[in-house]
């Protein structure tokens, strides 16, 4: 009987099923994608049962395609946008709200309200992350605010509150386990990460009721079995969860201190594994939760860029000017600069390590000789430019110079924009023969839960490299790129993030 991982990979636009075998190699992958809702400017919605539908179909695709059988499934992991925010009914499973998305910026407001009244450095001491609407915390908030009734049902005890993760495992488990790993709990702003249990004074500041949230569990355990769900015997043991980046860190076997990964999906997003030691950030990033295995807790420094992949689909749905993603590093290479185009993706603000929510796109150096080829090619340095933001505040925080960068993402597909990061940073850049390794950090957490393997040593054993770009731009060309980089980040900045 093959043995085999069935990954769920909840993100942003899609939901990805993956099987991995024992020799970490991918036999099959399917990806379904779903609407996204923006009911008003800034506010960005999922719909519960469109995602539920979504990963229902993307497992049901990829066992008809690789002609597996469902009982040859040892083990079940899963990944998730981590942010997004979903509240439901205990009782019936049904959610009380649209989940709100962590790209939402409608609790912009309530966050400066706190940072004026002074707690932002309570916040940054207990969570590691700062006040933003990007979190889980305040969305969760507003939710209870804002539906009828919903302060009282949850005082009842009738809700529950959880990120992608959380939900799923509850839907697949027919409402029996109500749970979180410690890497996605660590992103909602109410848990403390020294003692990695939830924070009564972070659930009052934020007025989150206790009665809504999950047991925080470690990323590779067994949590529960399937029950009820088309397709899938009854049984099969769901045993590893992980945050979407953090499963990345572990996909790309970032197992040792210092080793540094950046994920190109919606957006982008840079972690360095710091190991038991919680680092706090100085310049602008994160401290949160890699992943916990056993008693072992491992932090990491985070930065995260809103925009990466989603800057592309707005070239493609808001401008017109490409008709797929997969066309636009070929119209990028029509010419052979930007022409002096810079293009600041702050579509949904600015995050790290600028946090400005208020923030604004900017496609600057306009003259009447720009092409759509140069605003696709200033489109992909912009992304760029936004990890080596990342990556020069991460350099200072862990005080050495950054080492190689492992990639992954469906943007890491594109050769000039890899090309680009390793000429901007100085650096060389590795990418795995996969870039599915969302995914395939969720399978391997989930394998290690259930024997597969023994150790992460059994894991590398198997990881494989397909390209590593090398820096080649001269010193003279990085600098007046990244000059006029900073020159275009200062004209899109809010007053508010300027000071």
């Amino acid at each position: 009987m093959a043995e085999l991982i069935l990954a769920i990979d909840q993100g942003t636009t899609g939901s990805t099923a993956l099987l991995l075998s024992r020799d970490s190699r991918v036999v099959a992958k399917a990806n379904e994608e779903f609407p996204q809702h923006y009911p008003r400017p800034g506010w960005v919605e999922h719909d519960l049962d469109e995602i539920w539908a979504s990963v229902k179909r993307s497992v049901a695709s990829v066992l008809s395609s690789s002609a597996t059988n469902a009982k040859d499934l040892v083990a079940i992991g899963i990944t998730n946008q981590r942010e997004t925010t979903v509240v439901w009914d205990r009782k019936t499973g049904h959610p009380i709200h649209h989940a709100i998305v962590w790209q939402d910026r409608r609790t912009a407001d309530r966050c400066a309200e706190l940072r004026a009244a002074g707690h932002e450095a309570l916040v940054k001491r207990k969570t590691g992350l700062v006040l933003d609407p990007y979190f889980s915390g305040t969305k969760v908030a507003w939710i209870l605010d804002h539906v009828e009734g919903a302060r009282a049902r949850a005082a009842r005890g009738e809700l529950a509150f959880g990120t992608i993760d959380s939900w799923l495992v509850y839907k697949l488990t027919a409402g029996k386990v109500h749970v979180t790993d410690v890497s996605n709990a660590s992103r909602t702003m109410l848990l403390d990460l020294g003692t990695v249990a939830w924070d009564a004074e972070m659930c009052d500041l934020l007025r989150v009721p206790a009665s809504l949230l999950p047991d925080v569990r470690s990323s590779s355990e067994v949590y529960g079995a399937t029950s009820g769900v088309p397709g899938l015997p009854d049984g099969i043991p769901i045993a590893g969860i992980a945050g979407d980046q953090q499963a990345a860190l572990f996909g790309q076997t970032c197992f040792e201190v210092g080793d540094v990964k950046c994920t190109y999906g919606t957006g982008a997003f840079i972690l360095m594994n710091t190991g038991a030691n919680l680092v706090p950030s100085e310049h602008g990033l994160l401290s949160t939760i890699a992943w916990r295995v056993g008693k072992e807790t491992v932090y990491a420094l985070e930065g995260s860029a809103f925009i990466a992949g989603a800057a592309i689909h707005w070239l493609r749905d808001g401008l017109g000017i490409i008709r797929s993603s997969s066309e636009v590093e070929g119209i990028a290479n029509q010419v052979e600069s930007s022409g002096d185009v810079v293009f600041v993706p702050a579509l949904a603000g600015l995050g790290a390590p600028h946090w400005d929510p208020a923030a604004r796109g900017l496609i600057w150096g306009l003259t009447r000789d720009t092409r759509a080829a140069h605003i696709c090619r200033a489109a992909l340095e912009g992304i760029a430019f936004q990890v080596s933001d990342l990556a020069f505040a991460m350099a200072k925080d862990a005080q050495k110079p950054l080492g190689r960068l492992r990639v992954d993402g469906g943007a890491a597909a594109n050769d000039l924009l890899m090309q680009f990061q390793a000429d901007i940073l100085e650096t060389s850049i590795d990418r795995p023969i996969s870039v599915e390794t969302t995914a395939i950090g969720a399978a391997y957490l989930a394998g290690l839960a259930v024997g597969l393997w023994t150790a992460t040593t059994d894991i590398v054993r198997h990881h494989r490299m397909e390209r590593t770009f090398h820096p080649r731009m001269t010193d003279t060309a990085r600098e007046n790129h990244l000059r006029k980089w900073h020159r275009a980040i200062d004209r899109a900045r809010s007053e508010r993030g300027s000071e």
